[in-house]
Parts: C-alpha cells; structure tokens; sequence
C-alpha cells in the first residue's frame, strides 16, 4: 500500500501527459456538485486534508472537524486545487516561484482555519436567526437606492465612442 503522507501524487491517477497540454482542472463548487460527486470529492480532499496537516504540521491549525466548518472546507478546497496547480501542473512562464507562493499561502490562511471553539471537540456555529426587517430593508434598498437604479454609464463611454469612431470612419 501506498503511503499518502510521502508520496500524496499516488492518490491520483496517472495522467497521460500531452506535451503543450495542462492539467485540466474542474472548478469544484461544493453546492453545485450531486451528492455522490460531492462525497467522493470530499474523501479526496480529505486524504489530501491529513497529508497537509501532517507534512506542514498544521495539526493544531487545522481541525479534525475542518470538514464540518465550510469556510475552512472552502480555503482548504482552494490551497488543494492551487497545490494540484503548482505541483502537478505545467508552469507558465513567470511562474518560477510557484512553490514559494504556495507555502506562502498557506502560511497566510492558517489563522483562519484555527477554530478556538473546536479545541476540545466539534462545536456548531450558532445559526444566526432569521430577520425579516432586514430582508425588507435588502428588498427596499434593492428598489429604490441609485446604486441599483441608475441608468447603466460606463466611465469611459465617450473614449469608447471615440476609438469606435476611428475604426469605423464615416464615408
């Protein structure tokens, strides 16, 4: 059997490999996913979760319940897909540093997997109660403010018009 932690590409299969081809990656939008896709991506991230947290020695930063917490669930679904870009990838041109930018990545989101409340077990969030007043505010800003109402001007409209006029003289 293979061991994920030294080896995390063998968690993959292999690839064929077209030169001038790059790894095609599938955005992975939780809530969009069907539930069979959604749990199988979820056991793949997962088995990806336990090698970072013991390669990078973020077990204290990362929970065990991170799967539970989905804003933790989405920055780790997003350093995976970057680590996939960056390791297994083709690497354009200025991308030299990839690597570096990566580990620098991860260092930048570890305080926002610490979960304080998960420290000695799971904890839900609690659910924020319904407001109906702010749903009525929502709705009425939506209708009346500028922001939402005002005739659609793009700042650069007589630049525009202008460049428009040069490529297409009058005759």
């Amino acid at each position: 059997m293979t061991d994920y932690f030294d080896d995390p590409a063998a968690l993959w299969p292999a690839t064929p490999s077209t030169p001038g081809t790059a790894l095609e990656l599938r955005r992975w939008v939780w809530s969009a996913m069907p539930p069979p896709e959604r749990r199988a991506r979820l056991r793949e991230l997962r088995t990806w979760v336990e090698w970072l947290r013991h390669t990078a020695e973020l077990h204290n930063e990362i929970p065990p319940c991170w799967y539970r917490h989905r804003w933790v669930r989405e920055m780790l679904t997003a350093l995976y897909l970057g680590w996939l870009r960056t390791y297994e990838g083709e690497r354009p041109p200025g991308r030299e540093l990839a690597e570096a930018e990566w580990i620098n990545t991860v260092h930048a989101f570890r305080q926002y997997m610490r979960l304080p409340a998960c420290v000695s077990g799971h904890q839900d969030p609690p659910v924020p109660p319904p407001n109906p007043q702010t749903d009525q505010e929502w709705e009425l800003y939506l209708a009346t403010s500028t922001d939402t109402t005002d005739p659609a001007v793009h700042p650069a409209e007589a630049e525009i018009r202008r460049m428009a006029a040069e490529l297409d003289p009058p005759l």
